[in-house]
C-alpha cells in the first residue's frame, strides 16, 4: 500500500513562494545551463542560501560537508548567474537555470558538468564510462591544492 500524497492548494497552484526545507533545513537544486537545459549539477539550499541567491542573482548554496553557506565559483570565478528559477508542484526542489561564467564550468573538477561519467552494465557487472568533458581548467591550480 502506498500512503497517500495530501494535497495543498497554496503550494501546488497557487502563486505564494512556500519552500517546503525537509528535516535538515535543506531544499534541494537541480542546476542546468540556460539555452540547453543541459544538468550542470545538483546541490542544497537553506533558507538563507535561498535568499541570497535570489537577491543577488547569483547561485548560492549550503555544503553539507562544510555545513556553510557556499557562493559557488567565489575562489574559482566559475560563479552561476541565474536567469529563471523554478519550484516543483509540491515546492521541495528547486530548478536553477544559468549562464556559467568564468571558464564556464560547474564542477570543481573543471567540468562543465557535475555529470561527466555514465554508468554502464556490461556482461553483469556495472562501471562507469567517461564522455567528452574534458577538464576546462586545472583544479590544482585554482583551488591551490
Amino acid at each position: 500500500m502506498s500512503a497517500e500524497v495530501k494535497s495543498n492548494p497554496n503550494t501546488e497552484t497557487g502563486t505564494q513562494f512556500l519552500p517546503r526545507f525537509d528535516k535538515a533545513g535543506l531544499v534541494t537544486a537541480l542546476v542546468c545551463e540556460m539555452g540547453t537545459n543541459s544538468p550542470l549539477m545538483v546541490a542544497h539550499m537553506n533558507k538563507e542560501a535561498l535568499q541570497l541567491t535570489i537577491e543577488t542573482g547569483e547561485a548560492h548554496f549550503y555544503s553539507r560537508s562544510r555545513a556553510e553557506i557556499w557562493h559557488k565559483g567565489g575562489t574559482s570565478g566559475n560563479t552561476l548567474s541565474v536567469v529563471e528559477m523554478r519550484v516543483d508542484c509540491d515546492q521541495d526542489a528547486i530548478w536553477l537555470s544559468v549562464s556559467p561564467n568564468g571558464h564556464g564550468a560547474a564542477c570543481h573538477t573543471g567540468r562543465k558538468s557535475c555529470f561527466y561519467r555514465r554508468i554502464v552494465k556490461q556482461d553483469g557487472s556495472v562501471s562507469l564510462e567517461m564522455d567528452d568533458d574534458s577538464p576546462l581548467f586545472d583544479p590544482d591550480l585554482v583551488y591551490n591544492r
